[in-house]
């Protein structure tokens, strides 16, 4: 792990978007709640959550951190045959939450494609990436448009 012990401590924060592109049918049931495995949105969002708490045991030499806020926003977006995710990871700390925030979007889009493989084996994840990031020696970065 890099060693972070001459950093200041900041607050940081990251916000991380994907989406998972299905079937208009498989988005139906998603949005009608009628997936025998359950509520999709709330199952995905408390996966996310969880996934960014345990991005440590899963990316090889990140740092464990006190995370002081995670917040996920699931959408569907029926023009694009998507669920959206939105995932926003908040501390005080010496190092950034970036991974954290990703995490939580890779996680919970995988618990959408695994709530919904019965009906929907095409399934795609995509457009994964970091859109906000604040703190630190470096600032304020946001992706272009």
């Amino acid at each position: 792990m890099v060693d972070v012990s001459d950093k200041d401590v900041t607050e940081r924060t990251a916000t991380a978007r994907g989406s998972i592109f299905m079937q208009p049918a498989t988005l139906a049931r998603i949005m009608e709640g009628s997936v025998e495995k359950g509520d999709v949105l709330s199952v995905a969002r408390l996966a996310g959550i969880m996934g960014a708490k345990r991005t440590p045991d899963l990316i090889p030499l990140c740092h464990p951190l006190a995370l002081t806020a995670v917040t996920l926003d699931l959408t569907c977006d029926p023009a694009r045959n998507a669920v959206d995710v939105t995932a926003t990871c908040r501390l005080k700390g010496r190092t950034g939450v970036e991974m954290e925030a990703l995490t939580a979007v890779s996680v919970a889009l995988l618990t959408v494609y695994d709530m919904c493989k019965a009906v929907d084996r095409g399934m795609t994840l995509g457009e994964i990436g970091l859109v906000h990031k604040a703190g630190g020696k470096s600032g304020v970065w946001t992706a272009a448009p």
